[in-house]
């Protein structure tokens, strides 16, 4: 999508280039057209006056037909763009299914379902777009009655962490120099908790579990759980974090009760 907004802003620096080179142009022209009259000739002056007019609205029109037409043409390719990229990603997707049926993901899913049924628990799965975590809180709430959406749990795990800042920003450090993350770092870091389908981790779980004084579990199948804000006295919400979901990364699910479909049957 970076390479589609370069492109955009190239192509209207142009066309606003040009624009303005062409105004330029008829602003000379108007000024030949006004020396060519004579000042005490009424009748050609107010005939002059009506003809740049005319000029003056004709060039704004194209002016702007001719952005609007680069304005949808622009959108028509990021859209184009987006979809290869959405295809591709599916097909990566895909791809990593079939290398994990026998692999990795088969034997942490195994493992994971008997972890689950000793609690009475199976996997809900959450969508893998970058807001997992978010979506699998947001799927716990809803069997609890809060109705917060994924956006609102960003925005307010971005707002905690920027109120305490001196409790995350130790454990941020530059990928690139190992250096903890400067102020405006942290700020950017918090922007993208909001504006951008960032992954989220034990830091913003931490923040949630505050920002809801709830407990928050995370089962997993190689580990004991980790429980964080253990200091409430609440039920947690449980998620369950899995390593080999899928091939582009790691994955949180929800859980749910587990349907005991030999009881189903009986009754």
């Amino acid at each position: 999508m970076e390479e589609v907004v370069a492109e955009e802003l190239d192509d209207e620096e142009q066309l606003v280039r040009r624009h303005r080179k062409e105004k330029k142009e008829l602003q000379a022209k108007i000024q030949g057209m006004k020396n060519a009259v004579p000042k005490n000739d009424k009748k050609r002056r107010k005939q002059l006056t009506e003809d740049v007019a005319k000029l003056e609205r004709e060039m704004e029109q194209k002016h702007r037909e001719e952005l609007e037409q680069l304005k949808q043409l622009t959108f028509k390719d990021s859209k184009e763009k987006k979809a290869a990229l959405e295809k591709e990603r599916e097909e990566r997707i895909a791809e990593a299914e079939i290398e994990n049926l026998s692999g990795a993901r088969h034997l942490e899913s195994e493992k994971l379902a008997q972890i689950l049924a000793a609690r009475e628990l199976e996997i809900k799965q959450i969508p893998s777009d970058g807001h997992c975590m978010y979506g699998a809180l947001e799927d716990q709430l809803r069997e609890q009655d809060c109705a917060l959406t994924v956006a609102s749990l960003r925005r307010q795990t971005a707002e905690y962490m920027q109120t305490h800042s001196d409790d995350f920003l130790p454990f941020l450090t530059n990928p690139s120099t190992g250096d903890m993350y400067t102020p405006e770092e942290f700020g950017k870091y918090c922007d993208d908790i909001v504006n951008t389908a960032a992954w989220g981790g034990q830091l913003e779980l931490r923040a949630l579990s505050h920002i809801l004084q709830t407990p928050i579990e995370i089962l997993q199948a190689d580990a004991p759980p980790i429980i964080v804000g253990e200091e409430y006295p609440r039920n947690p919400l449980v998620l369950v974090y899995m390593r080999h979901a899928y091939g582009l990364g790691e994955h949180y699910n929800s859980v749910t009760r587990l349907v005991n479909s030999a009881t189903e049957n009986c009754s």
